[in-house]
């Protein structure tokens, strides 16, 4: 057994997603970006005709090939990393293609974040076995924005603790807490006293 393992997501985790998307679409391809009606409808036409959804998808591609340099980091996550670094072994598990984990690993380094980043497609309850699998920690946590892979987590890995967080807070006001995680904390600095007590043994919500 090595030591806590903290898995994390990164965007809206770690790194600002929403607004430097929505700019970029606007910019670049004269677009609409809006969460209320959730991601399948987000983007629209100036006339208010909704993007398709493979368009969306390759949009979102394309953003990650090559405007990741916008995103700027969550207050609070950096000195939160660092103090968790210092207890356990940090992953960060992020829902992009393995063509940019270059970049990934980059515009972390560019905040002074380095830690192992792996890409991974669709849910994220088995890579997440695989780790405790492979690296055998004492306690383990997993923080992400998205419910469906709370919900994956804790198929595929009950025994992690699962921390709900969304750092938009136009998409966390829109969020209910994922019904699958533990807990709901959508800023660092309340987070970490949560994540340090669990990575220490504590259970509980």
């Amino acid at each position: 057994m090595s030591r806590p393992l903290l898995i994390s997501d990164c965007d809206e985790v770690i790194l600002h997603f929403i607004p430097h998307f929505a700019e970029w679409v606007e910019e670049a391809a004269e677009l609409s970006f809006d969460l209320t009606a959730g991601f399948a409808g987000a983007l629209k036409s100036r006339d208010g005709r909704i993007v398709p959804q493979e368009r969306a998808w390759s949009l979102l591609d394309l953003f990650f090939e090559r405007e990741m340099h916008r995103q700027n980091v969550v207050p609070g996550a950096v000195a939160a990393l660092k103090a968790i670094g210092e207890a356990a072994d940090i992953v960060i598990l992020t829902n992009i293609g393995d063509d940019y984990q270059a970049n990934r690993v980059a515009q972390l380094e560019a905040f002074e974040i380095r830690h192992r980043v792996l890409c991974n497609q669709g849910g994220k309850g088995r890579p997440v076995r695989e780790l405790v699998e492979t690296m055998r920690p004492g306690p383990a946590v997993f923080v992400d924005d998205l419910a469906v892979h709370h919900e994956s987590v804790a198929k595929h890995a009950p025994e992690v603790s699962r921390l709900h967080m969304i750092a938009d807070p136009s998409l966390a006001a829109l969020t209910p807490p994922a019904p699958h995680a533990d807990a709901r904390i959508d800023d660092w600095d309340a987070a970490l006293p949560w994540i340090l007590a669990r990575l220490g043994g504590e259970s509980g919500r």
